[in-house]
């Protein structure tokens, strides 16, 4: 009787279980800074940036990626294997998934998906891949051309989106703008209905293979002004505002029924010197560049634009990166910036033109050309739409100065190749002692030796001063009262919630 009464206990307590998970409820309205652009729905061209994670993830899956808890966690994969050699990596997919048209996902997809990505890091990993080999339908195998310690990290993490998988036979047939309309993946939430500049609306996937979602219905709506988002978290038209500005973020914390997350993912903050590699430019001479970074105020920055959340940063490489150096970052003196521009031959300052704020950080941006004003270094504000904005940095057409920033997960090398080594998809210039080192650190397999020669490309870009940190990102977000559990910060280094994981309160 008591071996009986255990059975129907647990198999009512498993019946409650699935019960409980296939039935999601209610609906979460998120207030976006920015327009979100249907190229998000695809992977395949993304940039290194984490932003457009935040619908990515929503929609697809990857065979390996960061999950609750997990910087790189098992995905559509069950297992994957590194040969003793590093030449050989193998991933077995698990049995039973399904897209969302409910086509079976197979190695076949995994295969089609890697090789048709172009996005952050293709180069690299084009370079490095030697093949990928269907062993059968749901094993997959990737040869590469030499050991190469970094495979996982530019496969498996947001350093790019080249492990996540779409549907071959579906995307053949209705072409890439096709898909950008229609996006179908294997994620959580499943496409509904795109309104351009307005909202992207979805619904849970109810075989989702991790979980069901708790919530029914996300619905991203693009609010870029961040005073319309914090309105619209105080009357419950949304449920979370992402990335406020310091004055909207303290409206937050103002009111009682409302909650301030700040996330600690992978970013950082710098200003570019587009022409520091143009002998013609002000900004070739490393003395007028020295001074941009005497003459930034950081903890004044944080302070205003980010309640003092986001700490000073002395490198491009935020310190929850692994091989980051630490690096303590310039003093604020004014009085060393306007020595150094007047040993540059500039003793009464100079016209710099325009400056372009990463479009969402507008006071960030405000209160750098305040500093730079008061040294002599006269420039203006110069507002961008922000997938504009990314276009021009990555097609190289942004000139002067320009505020930016990367929130990609990864490690110093996925962030160095990105933006230092010559050949980054992002990089304005380079040079060939650095592209000699990370060459060399890329072969490398022994983790303290790689320690040591990234550490040295680091050393490099401080003295040489290939750009001005402003700070460590943290994005403030807005949570309204209808959140249960929010989860941010539960996917480490990243700033969205776990959106399968999320709860509303009940109504």
């Amino acid at each position: 009787m008591l071996v009986l009464l255990l059975v129907v206990t647990l198999t009512l307590g498993a019946i409650h279980e699935v019960f409980a998970q296939s039935t999601p409820t209610g609906e979460a309205v998120m207030a976006w800074p920015v327009t979100i652009a249907p190229s998000w729905f695809d992977p395949a061209t993304l940039p290194p940036q984490i932003t457009p994670f935040g619908i990515l993830f929503a929609l697809h899956d990857a065979m390996v990626r960061p999950l609750p808890g997990q910087k790189m966690g098992l995905g559509l994969a069950e297992a994957w294997t590194e040969s003793p050699d590093g030449l050989t990596y193998e991933f077995k997919l698990r049995r039973g998934l399904k897209f969302h048209n409910s086509d079976a996902v197979t190695a076949e997809d995994v295969k089609f998906s890697f090789e048709r990505y172009k996005g952050a890091g293709a180069r690299e990993l084009s370079t490095r891949v030697r093949q990928v080999e269907i062993v059968d339908p749901l094993t997959v195998r990737f040869v590469l051309k030499e050991p190469w310690p970094d495979f996982m990290t530019f496969y498996g993490t947001t350093a790019t989106a080249a492990g996540i998988v779409v549907p071959k036979k579906y995307l053949t047939q209705v072409g890439d703008d096709g898909f950008r309309k229609q996006p179908i993946g294997a994620g959580p939430y499943r496409f509904v209905s795109h309104t351009p500049g307005v909202e992207v609306v979805l619904e849970a996937n109810a075989g989702y293979w991790r979980r069901v979602p708790t919530v029914k219905r996300l619905v991203m709506k693009s609010v870029p002004e961040g005073t319309t988002r914090v309105a619209m978290l105080k009357k419950g038209e949304a449920d979370m505002a992402f990335l406020l500005d310091g004055p909207d973020a303290e409206t937050v914390t103002r009111d009682s029924r409302l909650t301030l997350a700040a996330t600690r993912h992978a970013s950082a903050m710098w200003i570019e010197f587009a022409e520091q590699w143009d002998p013609r430019s002000p900004w070739h001479d490393r003395r007028v560049r020295l001074a941009v970074n005497h003459a930034l105020d950081r903890k004044a920055i944080s302070e205003t634009a980010c309640l003092g959340y986001c700490p000073a940063a002395g490198v491009i490489v935020p310190p929850i990166m692994d091989f980051a150096l630490q690096v303590e970052p310039p003093l604020y003196n004014p009085q060393k910036a306007k020595q150094l521009l007047a040993e540059a031959g500039y003793p009464k300052g100079f016209d710099a033109g325009d400056f372009t704020p990463l479009p969402g950080f507008w006071t960030t941006g405000e209160a750098a050309v305040n500093f730079l004003n008061a040294v002599g270094i006269r420039t203006k504000l110069r507002p961008m739409e922000r997938a504009a904005f990314y276009a021009a940095w990555q097609e190289k057409k942004l000139r002067g100065l320009f505020l930016t920033a990367a929130g990609n997960s990864g490690n110093a090398a996925t962030r160095l190749e990105a933006f230092v080594y010559s050949k980054g998809s992002y990089a304005y210039g380079g040079y060939p002692d650095i592209d000699e080192l990370f060459q060399q650190q890329a072969r490398e397999r022994d983790p303290a030796k790689r320690e040591a020669v990234l550490h040295r490309i680091q050393q490099l870009t401080v003295e040489r001063v290939m750009f001005a940190p402003i700070w460590n990102t943290r994005v403030l977000i807005g949570v309204g009262p209808r959140v249960l559990d929010h989860t941010i910060n539960l996917v480490p280094m990243s700033i969205f919630p776990s959106y399968e994981d999320m709860r509303l309160k009940s109504p």
